[in-house]
């Protein structure tokens, strides 16, 4: 009798046990870790404990971590925000060959950990790149997505270039001649060709100098043979897996509210972004004054304003 009622707490706490398993998880807890994703490790943080719903953020590059964003930090303060490092870069493991190097590889990974962190609801965040791949995750896996907000989008790259040619055409002349005989040749490892890439930069990625140092740690972490296997040798070159990419005519199928935002003086040209927009029902668009591609940078106050002035306008609904 007693070796049969010892069975059955037993098998009573196997249930239970399941049973809790198997439960969403109700709270973020702060704090870093490392979920397993196909491939290695990435690394995530959690800041803010509040409970409305979880934001999500999707880092640029590709192959560049998520330390730049460090500012939108501020939108913890009645939810939890979630940074992580994609896989080959940062504080991630970098272990990663070219085969892995795709929007598909990306946005399982981003998959895995959305399981790892038990997330039933959450907004979305893509800043850059991020926005290429917070679209295509969307286009995969929606249930759940309560919102986008892309920051600054490469949506399509074929007019990602058309802009960049339209801001190179404001620099100087010696500038010009630099850039177009550098990738006529070939020669991107060249002083004019990097000292072209220093002056775009300046100009259209961060205008706020010094530079902090949570784009620094950016730059020294990133991965660079990610971002030139994916895109190429600079912001207005690309060469690589990426040029093609466009999903203009898909964005019609995004059914949630999106938010997008662009800087003053953006790569992302505030026309372009607008042109996005307009593609998308339910969608708001916002231009950061004073800012270039790295908005969070250059005008962190509006920016998070921005984000929060729409974050709250949904919960209200």
């Amino acid at each position: 009798m007693k070796t049969l009622e010892m069975y059955r707490l037993i098998i009573l706490i196997l249930v239970i046990a399941m049973i809790i398993g198997c439960q969403p998880r109700e709270k973020l807890i702060p704090g870093e870790n490392y979920a397993e994703v196909t491939g290695g490790k990435v690394w995530y943080r959690i800041v803010g404990e509040g409970d409305k719903t979880p934001l999500l953020l999707l880092h640029g590059g590709p192959g560049v971590p998520s330390y730049y964003l460090n500012p939108l930090a501020a939108l913890s303060k009645d939810r939890p925000v979630i940074f992580f490092d994609q896989l080959g870069c940062g504080r991630s493991d970098h272990n990663i060959d070219t085969s892995m190097m795709t929007v598909k590889d990306f946005v399982e990974q981003l998959e895995q950990l959305k399981t790892t962190l038990g997330l039933k609801e959450f907004y979305l965040y893509g800043q850059s790149w991020g926005t290429m791949l917070g679209v295509d995750y969307y286009l995969a896996y929606p249930d759940g997505i309560k919102a986008l907000i892309l920051s600054s989008p490469a949506i399509s790259v074929p007019m990602w270039l058309r802009d960049a040619d339209t801001l190179i055409a404001t620099l100087p002349d010696s500038i010009q001649t630099a850039i177009r005989t550098n990738v006529r040749n070939g020669t991107y490892d060249s002083p004019e060709y990097q000292q072209a890439i220093s002056i775009y930069y300046q100009n259209f990625v961060a205008r706020k100098v010094p530079w902090s140092a949570d784009i620094d740690s950016s730059f020294a972490q990133m991965n660079e043979e990610i971002y030139q296997f994916m895109w190429g040798p600079s912001e207005f070159t690309a060469t690589g897996s990426l040029i093609d990419y466009d999903r203009t005519n898909r964005l019609s199928e995004i059914k949630i509210p999106t938010l997008f935002i662009t800087g003053e003086f953006d790569e992302a040209r505030p026309s372009t972004v607008q042109y996005y927009q307009s593609l998308v029902p339910n969608s708001k668009f916002v231009m950061i004054e004073n800012a270039a591609h790295v908005t969070m940078h250059d005008n962190p106050q509006q920016d998070i304003k921005v984000i929060n002035d729409f974050l709250s306008e949904l919960e209200k609904k």
